[in-house]
């Protein structure tokens, strides 16, 4: 007479491992999920921005005429780069102190300017009307041939 083949002996799984195994494996897949954001932000990367100590700008020197400005990207972060009426190179950070709005260089007034809530500030980067709380941040400009490279003051 043949003998019924044992289920737990069997090769294959049977329905109840199966189920067990799938929710097991989603249970550790949901905890890798609430887990893996805690940390990522306990153990920060290496480095996050390059060295801002020292940036060439992809910009020319001579790309700039007297009297007037531009956005350029400085590690990620934009930065007003602008030549004055008398020629002299200057550049600071673009974001206004008041609400993070990018700045712009107005040629005709000859200041420096947030269009979001009218604040203005000096050639220098230094608040004179409007809500910004605090001056903008000066950059060194060094002119290296037709390269531009800006530092941290």
């Amino acid at each position: 007479m043949p003998t019924k083949p044992d289920p737990e002996m069997s090769p294959q799984l049977s329905r109840r491992s199966w189920v067990s195994w799938l929710l097991g494996s989603s249970l550790g897949v949901t905890v890798f999920t609430f887990l893996y954001p805690v940390l990522r932000y306990l153990v920060p990367p290496t480095t996050s921005e390059p060295s801002l100590s020292e940036f060439e700008l992809d910009v020319k020197a001579s790309d700039v005429p007297p009297n007037s400005g531009r956005i350029v990207p400085m590690g990620g972060k934009p930065v007003l780069l602008f030549r004055t009426a008398n020629g002299e190179l200057r550049a600071l950070t673009a974001k206004c102190t008041h609400l993070d709005c990018t700045v712009q260089y107005r040629a005709a007034r000859s200041d420096i300017w947030c269009a979001c809530h009218n604040g203005t500030y000096d050639l220098k980067g230094v608040n004179v009307a409007g809500p910004p709380p605090r001056p903008l941040t000066a950059l060194e400009v060094n002119v290296r041939g037709e390269r531009i490279v800006l530092r941290r003051v």
